[in-house]
């Protein structure tokens, strides 16, 4: 599910975001804002996948507001000028809709979007690796790296060598992000790297030193795949 943000100082314009976005599968509006500086903050403790960003705004122009941006967030401007569209496409926008703007431009708009966050994704996993925001800035995490995920309210905690990684994001989020043959979730709140399972019983897996509880909804899976994993390495 992409996670978007619309802007724009119209309440009517934002109004009509939200009704298309709800008529279109794969997207979900997780705030508006009609304010770029309230947008802003928003995005230093939230991961979105996509921007529906407006131009003519009074507070910052929303072309300058996407150039100022540390985290190049995928975007689709929106815009009653077509002058700007140049500029739009200089900044590597996805596509850029003209007010008034039907359904079907906009449903395309999204279809580019999901296109283009499918792709990025799918190399992540490729390559080996998964973005996420920690300390205000993106950071590369090597999967080989992850020695352990636990959840914690609205948060993550990533286990990798060194500090842990405290992220604001949902298991549900992350493991969609990690490939299935390396990662198996045992628990609500505890997600494990395949390999570096030392043993296990019904209840409980160990990793080095630690101890992962596993719950019962989890435990078939977890016995059935780390079973087959030990008759392949036989």
């Amino acid at each position: 599910m992409i996670q978007c943000i619309a802007i724009d100082d119209e309440p009517l314009a934002l109004q009509v975001i939200q009704q298309f976005v709800d008529r279109t599968v794969g997207i979900e509006l997780a705030a508006t804002f009609t304010d770029a500086l309230s947008a802003a903050a928003y995005l230093k403790e939230n991961n979105v996948d996509l921007l529906l960003l407006d131009i003519q705004m009074p507070d910052v122009n929303g072309l300058q507001f996407y150039q100022d941006l540390q985290d190049k967030i995928p975007v689709i401007f929106t815009t009653a000028f077509s002058q700007y569209a140049v500029d739009g496409f200089n900044l590597n926008a996805l596509d850029y809709l003209i007010k008034p703007y039907e359904f079907e431009r906009f449903e395309k708009a999204i279809q580019k979007a999901k296109d283009f966050i499918e792709y990025k994704q799918n190399k992540e996993l490729s390559d080996g690796f998964l973005f996420v925001k920690y300390n205000y800035q993106w950071n590369k995490i090597f999967f080989k790296d992850i020695e352990l995920i636990e959840a914690l309210d609205d948060y993550i905690k990533i286990y990798v060598p060194g500090k842990p990684m405290l992220i604001h994001m949902s298991m549900k989020a992350v493991q969609e992000k990690l490939p299935s043959q390396k990662f198996i979730r045992v628990h609500r709140s505890f997600i494990v790297p395949i390999d570096l399972v030392t043993s296990w019983n019904k209840i409980s897996i160990n990793i080095g030193n630690k101890t992962v509880p596993v719950s019962y909804t989890y435990q078939k899976t977890v016995q059935e795949i780390l079973s087959q994993k030990m008759d392949s390495s036989q």
